[in-house]
This record gives structure tokens, C-alpha cells and sequence, in this order.
């Protein structure tokens, strides 16, 4: 059985890095894995996508609309644009932060308002995390990134050692201690 998680955010927060992480835990798990990366203008604080699926055998890390079981979305205007891709049944973990795009910068366009409510009407199983203050508790801002993880990872059937052996594969050591407590926050440990 094949299962797909989409990770959706905003240039710079550190998807490319969760995508690494995720997929450092589910090959060390014995999963064929497949990830997929969708830049956009990440460089200029647009939207990133990346497709994880993994399973006993996967052919494509390509995610169709209504395939997505979990979607990690690190802003909560990049949630919304994802739910298309959401299966029935799946699930968001979403940050509660609202990263302002350039049009609503610009003055071209609001920021639409209540995004989680908005979503949440529209069937969807939706998680917020209020997750800059678990990272700044963690000793690191840029950790947004692995709180949600740590969050993801109670939705995953995977043990904390295979999560933090994955964790030390991928993250710089002088960056480990930061990292390993934010994912721990996330748990909710």
C-alpha cells in the first residue's frame, strides 16, 4: 500500500529540508520512497511543494488531486491551495502563521480571512500548530520546520530513534540539539 504526504510552504521556511528528514526516516524504515520537488519562485517567498509517497513499492512521487493522506503545510494560505489534493478521510497539519504574498504586500489583493475556519468547512481534518514558539523554545526560529515534523510524527506509525536517526542524517550537527528538541515539542514531549 502506497501512502502520500504533500509538504506545501513558503520559499525559505525549510520544506526542502522536512522533505529530506521525511525521506531519511522512510528509506531507514525499509519504504521505497519517492520525493518530488516543486520550486515556483521559492526565492522570492513563493510557494514549495514537495510529494513524498512511499510504501512497499512506489512508481511516481507525483500526488494527484483528492491523493494527498497528510498534508504538512508550514502557512495557512499555502493549506488552503493544497486542500484540492487532500484525499477524503486525510489530513492537514498546518502552521498558523500568515505569511503575506506579494500581492497582498503590494496592496493588489487582500490576505483572506479565516483560513482555518474556511477549510474546516470545507470537510477537511485540519490540525493547527502555533509552531514559532515551540521552535524559539527549541533555541532556534528556523525550526518552525521540524516542530511540524514532531507533530507529523504522531500521525505516522514510525519509532522516536528511527525519527531522530533521520534527524541526525540530515540536520548539520551544530544545528542537532535545536532540532531534536523542536521535533520533541511537536511530539509533544
Amino acid at each position: 500500500m502506497t501512502k502520500s504526504i504533500m509538504i506545501v510552504g513558503v520559499g525559505g521556511q525549510g520544506t526542502l529540508l522536512t522533505s529530506r528528514i521525511l525521506g531519511a526516516l522512510l528509506c531507514g524504515s525499509g519504504c521505497d520512497v519517492k520525493l518530488s520537488e516543486v520550486h515556483g519562485m521559492s526565492q522570492r517567498g513563493g510557494s514549495v511543494i514537495t510529494y513524498v509517497k512511499y510504501g512497499d513499492r512506489v512508481a511516481s512521487p507525483i500526488i494527484a488531486p483528492g491523493e494527498a493522506d497528510l498534508i504538512l503545510a508550514f502557512e495557512l494560505l499555502e493549506a488552503a491551495r493544497a486542500l484540492p489534493y487532500l484525499k477524503k478521510g486525510g489530513r492537514i497539519i498546518a502552521n498558523n502563521q500568515e505569511i503575506m504574498p506579494m500581492p497582498v504586500i503590494t496592496g493588489a489583493a487582500d490576505y483572506p480571512a479565516d483560513i482555518a475556519a474556511r477549510v474546516q468547512a470545507l470537510g477537511a481534518d485540519l490540525v493547527t500548530v502555533d509552531a514559532l514558539p515551540l521552535a524559539l523554545e527549541a533555541g532556534n526560529a528556523k525550526a518552525v520546520n521540524v516542530v511540524l515534523l514532531g507533530v507529523l510524527s504522531r500521525s505516522l506509525s514510525f519509532t522516536e530513534e528511527a525519527w531522530r536517526n533521520a534527524i541526525e542524517s540530515t540536520v548539520p550537527p551544530k544545528f542537532l540539539e535545536a532540532n531534536w528538541k523542536a521535533f520533541l515539542l511537536g511530539r509533544g514531549k
